[in-house]
């Protein structure tokens, strides 16, 4: 478990993460989503110890980084898959981390074989690929076999097969009672990947909800309906008291009324129907309606605002 509590850090008169409360919990995939310059980066480097919070705690199963004897054995962590010596081997990084902390030397076999670097153990860093670098950064996280993991971008670099592969295995670890704790900014990988979101802008809390829950409150919901006879359908409608708007491709829109009532309606008034679909927004969008308001750096192309950004008001839980 991962426990924040008023985590605040400055940078001179700039608050990067601006009193943070939340705990990471196990048994669940935690998504940490945020914007660009957002925070989430220091929030990762406080909880390892490598940045020291100006107020605040964060503590790993109740004690502070700096005070774990062996930390590697209760967290690991992916935060730079470049923080390799380039003439050192993926065998020998990985074997030093494990002396440092008294892990067994079979470890380190065992973890290049679980991320598939078996073949090229020997070889030096500086001629691994991106994806073969991550993998490496991946296997020194799983080194010490620590019931917390935490990762940063783990997808960078992968080809579809090691996306799938990554995205099973921080499953897997969470249904072994583990925490684990990811940041990506691809919304369709985390989409499929996290059970609970934990969401940040400027430094601080905007979410800490289910992933159901939070794009059901931050995103419009309708029914998507298609008729050859729109008038029709438009009038009974209306006599019905449901409201409708006009969609793309002749399609009509309409909010707050369930599909079935709408097909009985439709029904019942000989109206045929083309297309009856509900529509859920994605964790992309819901992301981006939440977020509007906490984005640091604006892309100026002339086009007006995507809808999602039209829809309401954020809200704000934790």
């Amino acid at each position: 478990m991962i426990e924040l509590e008023g985590l605040t850090k400055r940078y001179g008169e700039k608050v990067a993460v601006d009193n943070l409360t939340f705990t990471v919990r196990p048994g669940i995939v935690t998504g940490f989503l945020g914007p660009n310059g957002a925070g989430k980066s220091t929030t990762m480097r406080m909880i390892l110890g490598l940045d020291h919070p100006t107020a605040g705690d964060v503590r790993i199963d109740g004690t502070h980084y700096d005070r774990l004897q062996d930390p590697l054995t209760y967290i690991g962590a992916l935060l730079e898959a470049k923080g390799v010596h380039p003439g050192r081997s993926a065998y020998n990084h990985l074997l030093w981390l494990a002396q440092s902390n008294g892990i067994p030397e079979r470890r380190v076999r065992e973890v290049l074989g679980e991320v598939g670097l078996t073949a090229v153990a020997r070889k030096k860093a500086k001629g691994f690929s991106l994806g073969m670098g991550q993998r490496l950064g991946i296997a020194a996280a799983l080194l010490g076999d620590p019931r917390i993991l935490m990762f940063d971008e783990p997808v960078n670099g992968l080809d579809p097969e090691g996306i799938h592969w990554i995205r099973t295995l921080m499953k897997s670890l969470a249904e072994q009672g583990r925490t684990v704790f990811v940041s990506s900014h691809l919304m369709s990988e985390m989409a499929l990947t996290a059970d609970h979101l934990v969401v940040i802008g400027q430094g601080r809390l905007l979410a800490d909800t289910s992933m159901a829950e939070f794009i059901e409150r931050n995103s419009r919901s309708y029914v998507r309906v298609r008729s050859p006879q729109r008038e029709a359908l438009l009038d009974a409608l209306h006599q019905a008291g449901v409201t409708a708007v006009d969609g793309a491709d002749g399609t009509l829109e309409v909010d707050g009324t369930p599909a079935e009532k709408i097909g009985e309606l439709a029904a019942r008034n000989g109206v045929v129907l083309h297309e009856l679909s509900p529509q859920q927004a994605s964790l992309e969008e819901a992301f981006m309606q939440l977020t509007a308001e906490s984005v640091e750096y604006h892309a100026h192309t002339g086009a007006p605002l995507p809808p999602q950004q039209q829809w309401g008001e954020s809200w704000r839980k934790g």
